[in-house]
């Protein structure tokens, strides 16, 4: 059986109706079966069959804490990949405060509805207040409880943001915020999240591990700090990739915006911690693949990793005890590249 079997026309038309021809989605298909590591045929298989016979959507709760909704943007402006549409037409959302229409007791009954009948995809935004349940409140009762109902019942929970899934900002503040799977912990629910860090999540990163819940029914890979390994893990070092690497080896670190000979030199003394980010920004980029933080003249503040928040800053010098820390690893050659 070829590839052209397992794509029905009424398939192949859906995907036209949304700007995505057939080459196009075997294309995407091929790409996301490496970064799985799976064979070409078994993901297009899996993935045609899930989207053509998924008559039930799969129903999904969007819930937030102490969050920016800057999670909730980063996904909802979005363009590419197409098949990220297809994804979402095929996901019932069933509950989301910012881009759902309904509002009051209508939208609250959805969702106590929806946690009766369990099975959901639980994806969360922000992090959980653990110094006193008043910094958040969901209508009469403390967020945290209502947070509580639904991670009980859900099938699986992502962690969106890096306040979700490590604390982010509002751990460095008085409300003491926590993660998701710190939450469930201290709730006693035997459940984990995969924490789908940066800050705010990638779209990609977001998309990618809903479809391939969807498509395998159990959530991928984990690494050592519970985020999917084929985005995040220890081989894949921002500082590796990054355009500005030579400079660091060099020793040319920018000290004057103002200069333009040291436009492209490494910005470590002014704060980036690319160095400690586990992270692919630098080759899957933003925007829509248009740029990256480091590449428009930003900071890596290593959002994607636990250190983020409190352990990177200041954020803008070379001052935090992380930054000190990467320079004594420079000393010591841990970053020193072989010469091929």
């Amino acid at each position: 059986m070829g590839k052209g079997d397992i794509l029905s026309k009424r398939f192949l038309d859906e995907l036209e109706i949304r700007g995505l021809s057939r080459r196009d989605f075997l294309k995407y298909c091929t790409a996301t079966a490496a970064i799985l590591g799976i064979s070409e045929f078994e993901f297009t298989t899996k993935v045609a069959h899930a989207l053509q016979t998924a008559s039930k959507k799969p129903p999904v709760i969007w819930f937030a804490g102490q969050a920016c909704t800057g999670c909730t943007i980063s996904f909802a402006q979005s363009l590419n990949p197409p098949a990220a549409a297809i994804v979402l037409d095929k996901i019932s959302l069933r509950y989301h405060m910012s881009v759902m229409a309904a509002a009051g007791d209508l939208s609250e009954r959805v969702l106590h509805d929806t946690i009766k009948e369990g099975g959901y995809i639980f994806i969360f935004e922000g992090s959980i207040p653990a110094s006193d349940d008043r910094y958040w409140m969901h209508g009469k009762e403390p967020g945290r409880k209502v947070f509580e109902q639904i991670a009980k019942e859900a099938a699986a929970i992502l962690a969106v943001g890096a306040c979700s899934a490590y604390g982010g900002i509002p751990r460095a503040g008085p409300t003491k915020g926590i993660s998701v799977n710190d939450a469930l912990k201290r709730a006693g629910i035997n459940k984990t999240a995969v924490n789908i860090s940066t800050c705010p999540v990638h779209p990609d990163h977001l998309v990618g591990t809903i479809l391939y819940v969807i498509v395998t029914g159990k959530v991928p890979e984990l690494d050592a700090k519970g985020r999917p390994a084929m985005y995040f893990g220890d081989k894949r070092l921002l500082h590796d990739d990054c355009r500005r690497r030579g400079h660091f080896d060099a020793g040319e670190f920018l000290t004057d915006w103002n200069d333009p000979k040291q436009k492209d030199w490494c910005l470590f003394q002014k704060g980036c911690k690319g160095p400690m980010a586990y992270v692919d920004c630098s080759i899957r980029r933003w925007n829509d693949g248009i740029n990256f933080c480091l590449d428009c003249g930003g900071l890596c503040q290593a959002c994607g990793d636990p250190l983020f928040y409190d352990k990177v800053s200041p954020l803008y010098t070379a001052d935090s005890e992380t930054s000190k820390k990467i320079w004594a690893m420079r000393e010591a050659g841990i970053f020193k590249q072989e010469k091929s």
